[in-house]
């Protein structure tokens, strides 16, 4: 298989006047966004909003840059993302709308539509064929997402609880599915609390919404509610204490697994291009309504039809990074107790496991882990 092409520039703005929007757009058209026939067409711009509270979420500028590339070649565009299954400010549309509003993101600021994909509710979905899937036949994806003639994908490169990062698949993958869609990604395990470790502190009860967690009044310790509890892992990222962890060994692999299957679903069949900027590497995802210091410094912009590739090309410039001081992952390394798994994001987070979305992503022919880095000063 012929690798495939990643485009590449650093945050570096060497011409007086070019902000880093514009050096966007430009990465964005000799990545080859303009081979797109994007006259007349609707394009829906994948995206994520940021939760309130966190500050790591890509800035609407970035988002206004791409925008305006698409209207350029004729394009109808419009930014979306799917409702969250967890509590927060984007369980439905109207509050994931506010939200969007009061980080940033509004019409007149980014210069086109804002579509929730799943509806009001949620529950606005189509099922997808996945071909080639090995856990989930079909994906249930937001209709409006689905609508679309064209699909583009904005994504903030970031750590994650669960998956190690938060990359172009997992934007698209989980991003794009419905509520019900992101529970079936996420129906692989169910956790349990040591409650040795357990200090009572109650902060993965608000993070779940499912009543999946039961607090003890009288020993002051969590449970699991296993009728209710989906598996989706918001609980173990919010303990600091390790006292939450997953019955099945494989969880993490499984979701990821899934993740890439959904994300098939997304891109099979109509044209679709790919970017991601290595920014404000938050140790967790940009569904936490707060965000840590940095692990990695800023890398860079990136650009391709492949979001594997696209993904690949993202790890491997975050591994040669050098952490960021007094980081979650710097602390982590400077433990005496602490196993160095040479991986920044397993340092980061233990528990997490990325490699399996790479692998599958490549077995059920979503890309090629295989590239060519094509730099742009």
């Amino acid at each position: 298989m012929e690798k495939s092409k990643v485009y590449y520039t650093d945050f570096h703005t060497r011409k007086l006047g070019e902000g880093l929007p514009t050096k966007l757009q430009l990465l964005a058209k000799k990545a080859g966004i303009t081979e797109l026939d994007l006259d007349g067409k609707f394009v829906a711009i994948k995206m994520h909003f940021g939760e309130l509270g966190n500050i790591a979420y890509l800035r609407p500028n970035y988002a206004r840059a791409i925008v305006d590339v698409v209207k350029e070649l004729g394009g109808k565009p419009f930014l979306t993302d799917c409702n969250t299954m967890y509590p927060g400010s984007r369980k439905n549309a109207l509050e994931h709308l506010e939200c969007a509003w009061q980080n940033g993101f509004t019409p007149l600021t980014v210069g086109c539509p804002i579509l929730i994909g799943d509806g009001l509710k949620g529950t606005d979905d189509i099922e997808v064929p996945v071909v080639g899937g090995e856990y989930c036949q079909t994906a249930k994806i937001g209709r409006a997402i689905m609508d679309a003639d064209v699909f583009i994908s904005l994504t903030h490169f970031k750590g994650h609880e669960s998956t190690g990062f938060g990359g172009t698949i997992k934007n698209i993958g989980m991003g794009c599915g419905s509520r019900a869609g992101k529970k079936e990604q996420h129906c692989s395990g169910i956790p349990h609390v040591d409650e040795k470790l357990c200090r009572g502190c109650k902060q993965c009860l608000k993070e779940c919404a499912n009543d999946g967690l039961e607090y003890d009044e009288t020993t002051h310790k969590m449970h699991i509610n296993e009728t209710n509890c989906v598996g989706c892992g918001r609980c173990l990222g919010a303990c600091n204490f390790d006292a939450i962890s997953f019955n099945n060994y494989n969880a993490n692999e499984l979701l990821n697994k899934r993740m890439a299957e959904y994300t098939k679903a997304v891109v099979d069949g109509r044209p679709n291009f790919h970017i991601s900027l290595i920014v404000d590497v938050s140790p967790n995802c940009d569904c936490h309504a707060e965000n840590d210091l940095p692990i990695l410094p800023n890398i860079g912009m990136l650009a391709s039809f492949d979001p594997l590739a696209l993904d690949q090309a993202c790890v491997d410039l975050c591994m040669k990074a050098k952490p960021m001081p007094g980081s979650q992952l710097d602390k982590h390394l400077h433990d005496p107790n602490f196993c160095d798994h040479h991986d920044h994001f397993t340092n980061s987070t233990p528990e997490s496991e990325w490699k399996s979305c790479l692998e599958h992503a490549q077995k059920i022919g979503l890309g090629n882990r295989e590239y060519e880095l094509v730099e742009m000063k």
